[in-house]
C-alpha cells in the first residue's frame, strides 16, 4: 500500500517537472512573418524576423529571387508589466521580386542561449504587375507615377549580325528629387555580341515620355550584334533609387521637408525579332560580313632581287561588324613562300556601331627567279540598307624576281684562306737588343709636373664640391615640398574623377568633391590639412593675388559640400555643384 502511494506521488512530481521543463523552452520563439504571401512583381514585400529572447549570430535567408531594397532594420522592446518581463527583437527587410512564379524564402537562423533556432520557410507567389490602389497623396503612389526607366531600341527587327543600339533612360518629374541611384541587376546579352558605350558623365536633359514633359538621364548605352535568328529577349535593367518626395511640412527656416522613399524601377523585357540573311544571291565566299565596306589590296614592291621580301596587305574598312568575320586569304604560286599574316586593326565604336579598318599583312619571299602572278582577292558582304549582297574584287598583280637565291652564292671568293707565315731561324737580327734602360735627356722641373698641378687644383675642387653639396641639399628640400604639392594635385584630380563617377550618390559625391577641393588648396598653397581654417585660407589666397570673387565662391563651395550631405538634394543640384567646382578651379588656376 505504501509503495503504491509512493509511485503515485513520484508520477505526479515527474508530470509537474515535465510541464515546467517544456514550459521554459516553449517560451523561446523565433518566427518569420511577411506582409503578404501573394503580390505583383511591381510590389514590395516586408518580412519581419522576431524573437522573444535576445539572440546572437543572426543569419538571414539568401532571398533568392528578390532584391533587398531596404534593411536590415532592427528594433528592440524590453518592458516589465506587473513583475512580468516582455522582450521582443525584430529584424525587418524590404524586398522587391525579380521574377514571377512561386519563390521559397528559406530559413533564417539565430543562436539563443547557446541553442540554434530556425524559422519555417515561407512560399511567396509573384504575379503580373498589379494596379496600385494607393491614394494620390501617398509617397509610394507619387514615386510610382513620377519616375520611369525606359529601354529605347534603335531597331527591333535587325538582320543577323546587324548592329542596333539600346539606350536606357531614367525619366523623372521635376516635382521630385532622386539620389543614391545604383544598379541592382544589369542585363546580360548571351545571344548577342555586345559592347557597352562609355558615358563620360551624367547629364540631365529635358524630354517627353508618353506625351508629358520630364527630366531624364541617359544611364546606360550598349551596341548589340545578334548572333541568332528568331525572337530574342533583352533582359531588363533594374535600378534602386532614393526618391525625395516633397511634403506639406516646412522646417524652422521655412524650407520644405522631403520624405525619402526607396524605389525599384525596371525597364522591362524587350523582344527583338532577328531576321535571317537572304539565301538568294548569297556568294560562295560570303563569310558573315554585314554592313558597308571597301576592299584594298596592295604590295610593297613589284620587282625584287633574290633573298628580298615584300609585304602584301589585305585591308577591309567601313562600318559594320568588323570584329565578327574572317578576312579573305592571300594566295600565290608555290615559288612564293607566304608567312602567317600580322593582324592590325583600328576600330572605334559609337552609337552607330563599329567604324574603322582591319587588315592582314603578309610577308612574301620568292624561291626562284621569274615572273609570278598574285591572283585577285574577293570579299563579299551583305548591305542591310539595300538588302543586297555585294562582292568586291581586287586587281591581279605580277611580281618579277631577277635572280635566284641559290645563284647569289656563286662566284664568291673563298674567304677561308690561311696565309703561310715563314719565320727566320738564323741570327740576322741578333744585334737588336730587346731589353733597354732608357732615361730622359731633359728632366722636367717640379712646377711642370702633374703632381704640382694636382696640388694646385685640389682646393678648387673641394670648393666646387661644397657648393654642389649646398645646391643639392636645397634642391632636395624644394623637391620634398614640390613632391607634396604634386601628390596633392594628383589626389585632387583623383577625387574630382571619383566625384564625377558618383554623381547620383549624394554621400559619396560630396565627400569626394570636398576632398578634391582640400587637396587643390594643399597643392597651390603648400599647407597641411591641420592648417585648414577659413580665415587662413582666405588670407593665403589673397596673398597669391586671387580675386575676391573667386575666393568667395571657393570658400562657399566648401561650405556647401559640408552642408549638402545632411540635406535632400537632387541629381540636378549635384551636376551643378560639379560644374561649378570645375569652373572655379579653372578660374583660380589662371590666377596662380
Amino acid at each position: 500500500m505504501i509503495t503504491f502511494q509512493n509511485n503515485i506521488l513520484m508520477n505526479k512530481l515527474f508530470f509537474i517537472f515535465f510541464i515546467s521543463f517544456t514550459g521554459i523552452y516553449s517560451q523561446i520563439s523565433f518566427e518569420a512573418s511577411v506582409s503578404k504571401k501573394k503580390l505583383g512583381i511591381n510590389e514590395r514585400l516586408k518580412i519581419i524576423f522576431e524573437m522573444n529572447e535576445n539572440g546572437d549570430n543572426f543569419v538571414p535567408p539568401d532571398f533568392s529571387g528578390f532584391n533587398i531594397i531596404g534593411g536590415p532594420n532592427q528594433s528592440v522592446s524590453n518592458s516589465w508589466i506587473n513583475g512580468k518581463r516582455t522582450f521582443s527583437k525584430k529584424i525587418t527587410y524590404f524586398l522587391a521580386p525579380k521574377i514571377k512564379g512561386k519563390i521559397n524564402i528559406s530559413q533564417a537562423k539565430v543562436e539563443i542561449n547557446g541553442e540554434l533556432y530556425k524559422t519555417i520557410p515561407i512560399e511567396i507567389e509573384i504575379t503580373n504587375a498589379v494596379n496600385s490602389d494607393l491614394s494620390e497623396n501617398n509617397p509610394d503612389y507619387i514615386a510610382d507615377n513620377n519616375i520611369h526607366l525606359v529601354a529605347e531600341v534603335s531597331d527591333q527587327n535587325p538582320y543577323l549580325n546587324e548592329s542596333f543600339t539600346v539606350v536606357y533612360k531614367l525619366y523623372y518629374s521635376d516635382k521630385i528629387g532622386i539620389s543614391n541611384v545604383s544598379e541592382l541587376d544589369r542585363p546580360k546579352f548571351p545571344d548577342f555580341w555586345s559592347q557597352t558605350l562609355k558615358i563620360p558623365r551624367l547629364e540631365v536633359k529635358q524630354g517627353t515620355y508618353k506625351g508629358s514633359n520630364y527630366l531624364y538621364v541617359t544611364w546606360h548605352k550598349v551596341i548589340l550584334y545578334p548572333q541568332k535568328i528568331g525572337k530574342l529577349e533583352l533582359a531588363p535593367l533594374t535600378l534602386n533609387i532614393s526618391v525625395d518626395i516633397p511634403t506639406n511640412r516646412r522646417d524652422f527656416f521655412g524650407n520644405r521637408i522631403y520624405q525619402q522613399v526607396p524605389k525599384v524601377v525596371t525597364a522591362g523585357k524587350r523582344i527583338i525579332n532577328v531576321k535571317k540573311l537572304p539565301e538568294v544571291g548569297m556568294p560562295v565566299e560570303f563569310n558573315g560580313a554585314v554592313g558597308e565596306f571597301d576592299l584594298d589590296v596592295s604590295l610593297s614592291k613589284l620587282e625584287l632581287k633574290a633573298s628580298e621580301s615584300l609585304q602584301a596587305k589585305i585591308k577591309i574598312y567601313g562600318k559594320g561588324n568588323l570584329k565578327l568575320f574572317k578576312l579573305p586569304k592571300l594566295t600565290a604560286p608555290n615559288s612564293l613562300e607566304i608567312y602567317d599574316p600580322e593582324r592590325k586593326q583600328s576600330i572605334t565604336t559609337d552609337i552607330n556601331g563599329m567604324v574603322g579598318s582591319i587588315e592582314d599583312i603578309y610577308t612574301v619571299v620568292p624561291q626562284n627567279r621569274g615572273k609570278f602572278l598574285i591572283p585577285n582577292v574577293s570579299f563579299s558582304f551583305f548591305n542591310p540598307k539595300t538588302e543586297k549582297y555585294i562582292t568586291l574584287n581586287s586587281k591581279e598583280n605580277f611580281i618579277e624576281v631577277f635572280d635566284s637565291p641559290n645563284e647569289n652564292n656563286l662566284n664568291k671568293p673563298n674567304l677561308n684562306i690561311q696565309n703561310n707565315i715563314r719565320y727566320s731561324k738564323d741570327n740576322s737580327f741578333s744585334f737588336i737588343r730587346l731589353n733597354t734602360k732608357l732615361e730622359l735627356i731633359d728632366k722636367l722641373k717640379f712646377w711642370k709636373t702633374q703632381i704640382y698641378f694636382l696640388i694646385l687644383i685640389i682646393p678648387f675642387l673641394i670648393l666646387i664640391l661644397y657648393v654642389l653639396f649646398l645646391v643639392i641639399k636645397n634642391k632636395r628640400r624644394d623637391n620634398n615640398s614640390n613632391s607634396k604639392s604634386i601628390l596633392a594635385k594628383t589626389l585632387s584630380k583623383k577625387y574630382l574623377s571619383s566625384a564625377k563617377k558618383t554623381i547620383g550618390n549624394k554621400d559619396l559625391f560630396y565627400v569626394a568633391l570636398e576632398r578634391a577641393l582640400h587637396n587643390y588648396l594643399k597643392a597651390k598653397l603648400n599647407i597641411e590639412t591641420t592648417d585648414f581654417n577659413k580665415e587662413k585660407i582666405i588670407k593665403l589666397l589673397y596673398e597669391k593675388s586671387i580675386d575676391k570673387e573667386s575666393v568667395k565662391e571657393f570658400v562657399q563651395l566648401i561650405k556647401d559640400c559640408e552642408a549638402a550631405r545632411y540635406s535632400p538634394l537632387t541629381l540636378v543640384r549635384m551636376n551643378e555643384d560639379f560644374e561649378n567646382a570645375l569652373k572655379i578651379i579653372s578660374s583660380m588656376d589662371k590666377q596662380f
